[in-house]
């Protein structure tokens, strides 16, 4: 079909990878990116390590999207984790899994990986267009973009939509398309924040004392008011106005829902996770002599600085050795809200399932796909958000293809 053009909006994973996949069925493309380059988002994301995908047992792996598991399944199916992970190779970027089964790149970064993947997409025709701002379409359906040089109309036979969620929108992922596909009767959830940060009410003393300190290692656990139960090992950080890191951010989703319901979460710290109760109890159990209780604690227990800080926080220590046992494998923190969106690591909510076809395209906009972030799932960090950003944009690019040769 070399008479048709494709036009994919957003330039991250989602996107490039539809427009790959377009490109590679012999249809033209033109790959239009608000920001001055495509991909900022993602290579923000490998700066600390380039977290591609998992290597756990796939059904685990599904496990991990919740409530959307059903409607990734058959797309993470055509493309698993081992199929990305085959695609890297197909790059020449060499890739290992990590002891804790993330799977990344050999030299831990993206920057390489997304510049043999645009150089690749170059050399088959792709065309990239930057700093083009999609508004929307105007009363003959051309594609709205604002650029350096002015409004630019498009036409285009086919759409793909990765404009990603409403998380760190200084990198191009504003949501602002959320008002004007409502406009056209598409179904969209609000964004949430999601593997994000918690508030908490820290006392003056704790706040200037230890933020920006880690907590590690710890467990936190939450059981929420439907009495189901999460909890997760690892290790956070304290900030000025609460908590985050890779142990909150695998238990925000429970703990978000909780607080839009309740307006407050109560999670569990477990401070000595290496040590059970009746261990701890035999320590603090010995005499204390002369030594403060914050020294017996640091002798007998493990538990000083931001530990310790936690403890006091949270209750008065003049209990005995009983509660004391108890209370460091439970320590209760109240979360009483979410950091703001634009903070988090990724958002929830978008184009429900439900407005899109199997091939995601929207139903209300025939020869409209969408895919990415803007779609209403979410995953914990780990690998899984990249790797159904990926599934979704081959699945939407697939559907793009097949709609216009059936109209050929």
């Amino acid at each position: 079909m070399p008479d048709k053009r494709v036009a994919v909006i957003g330039g991250g994973p989602a996107g490039l990878m539809a427009a790959e996949v377009i490109s590679n069925a012999g249809i033209a493309v033109d790959v239009y990116d608000a920001m001055p380059s495509p991909g900022r988002k993602f290579l923000l994301a490998g700066i600390g390590g380039m977290n591609i995908t998992h290597s756990e047992p796939f059904e685990d792996f599904l496990a991990r999207y919740r409530e959307r598991e059903a409607q990734l399944r058959p797309l993470l199916e055509s493309f698993s984790p081992d199929a990305l992970r085959e695609w890297i190779h197909d790059l020449g970027i060499e890739t290992f899994v990590g002891s804790s089964g993330r799977v990344f790149p050999k030299e831990m970064k993206a920057a390489p990986l997304l510049r043999a993947w645009l150089h690749r997409l170059r050399a088959s025709g792709v065309t990239i267009h930057t700093r083009h701002r999609f508004t929307g379409w105007d009363q003959t359906n051309a594609l709205v973009f604002e650029t350096p040089a002015g409004t630019k109309r498009v036409a285009a036979d086919a759409v793909v939509l990765a404009l990603g969620g409403g998380s760190w929108s200084r990198l191009g992922s504003d949501g602002a398309w959320q008002t004007w596909l409502a406009e056209r009767g598409v179904n969209v959830k609000p964004l949430l924040p999601a593997n994000c940060g918690f508030e908490v009410n820290w006392s003056e003393h704790f706040r200037s004392r230890f933020a920006g300190t880690p907590v590690k290692p710890v467990e936190a656990s939450f059981v929420n008011s439907r009495g189901e139960r999460f909890s997760r090992r690892g290790e956070f950080i304290v900030t000025g106005t609460g908590i985050e890191g890779s142990v909150i951010y695998a238990l925000s989703a429970p703990l978000r829902d909780e607080i839009l319901s309740r307006g407050f979460a109560t999670i569990h710290l477990d401070l000595a996770p290496d040590r059970g109760e009746e261990q701890l109890l035999e320590s603090l159990s010995k005499p204390r002599g002369k030594k403060t209780l914050s020294e017996h604690l640091r002798r007998q227990a493990g538990i000083h600085g931001v530990k310790a800080g936690l403890l006091r926080e949270g209750a008065r220590l003049e209990i005995d050795n009983v509660q004391l046992a108890a209370y460091i494998k439970a320590t209760p923190l109240t979360l009483v809200g979410t950091r703001p969106l634009d903070e988090a690591i990724s958002s929830a909510g978008g184009i429900v399932f439900e407005a899109l076809d199997e091939n995601l395209m929207l139903r209300r906009l025939p020869g409209v796909f969408a895919a990415g972030e803007m779609l209403d799932w979410e995953a914990p960090t780990g690998g899984y958000l990249l790797n159904a950003c990926f599934a979704t944009g081959r699945r939407a690019g697939e559907g793009a293809v097949r709609w216009l040769r059936e109209r050929d």
